[in-house]
């Protein structure tokens, strides 16, 4: 498993560490839904390895991306589905091919009530998605469109320079819309910022992109 599930595993106590280990692996292809509002969770996900993205979608049908999952990390929703007994009120899509472990539910109680490890883990994990989540909140009613785009271009972008986003995705990252990102990106491009393509936007300007995060 990824070092921090094996971390986790090597502090529980020898029981508990065994039924873990013998989780059997889920593999699941790029693209696959997780789970979508209204779903009940069905057990506690560890993902080994992969991405994946939790999207909230408005009544206006407009999308926005909460978090992400990656190896050694957990769902918040997920979390609360098995603390509390909430259904999903978000969907989670595979970005990449993804292999995980399902802590199923009994299991996931009993550790829960009898391992400190176990506790400390996953509450952990809840408080750092709920940083994500505050930090998506912080972004959009207080940071700038503009420096929310160029962003998330640098973090997305390969070692070329290359991001490979269509416009729907990144307003779904930043939480605006797309005709305001394919605006903004028309006006970066203008500026010699970025060069735009179907489908990937390449980087020219590094250093002035990134003082547009800085100011």
């Amino acid at each position: 498993m990824d070092d921090h599930i094996d971390d986790l595993v090597a502090a529980l106590d020898p029981s508990a560490a065994e039924h873990l280990s013998r989780l059997p692996r889920t593999t699941v292809g790029e693209g696959t839904v997780l789970f979508r509002p209204g779903d009940e969770a069905k057990g506690f996900v560890l993902v080994k390895s992969g991405r994946v993205a939790v999207y909230l979608t408005g009544r206006s049908g407009r999308e926005i991306l909460l978090y992400t999952v990656e190896a050694g990390e957990t769902c918040i929703q997920t979390t609360l589905g098995m603390l509390g007994g909430q259904h999903y009120t978000g969907e989670a899509i595979a970005e990449t091919p993804v292999t995980m472990a399902i802590v199923p539910r009994g299991l996931f109680m009993n550790l829960m009530e009898s391992s400190k490890a176990f506790r400390r883990f996953v509450f952990r994990a809840f408080a750092e998605r709920m940083g994500d989540v505050t930090r998506v909140l912080e972004q959009v009613a207080f940071v700038r469109i503009e420096e929310r785009l160029a962003g998330l271009l640098l973090e997305r972008a390969d070692a070329s320079g290359v991001a490979h986003l269509t416009h729907q995705q990144i307003a779904t990252a930043i939480g605006s819309a797309r005709e305001v990102v394919s605006r903004r990106l028309e006006a970066l491009a203008a500026k010699g910022f970025v060069d735009l393509d179907r489908g990937q936007i390449r980087i020219t300007d590094r250093g002035r992109l990134a003082a547009l995060v800085g100011g």
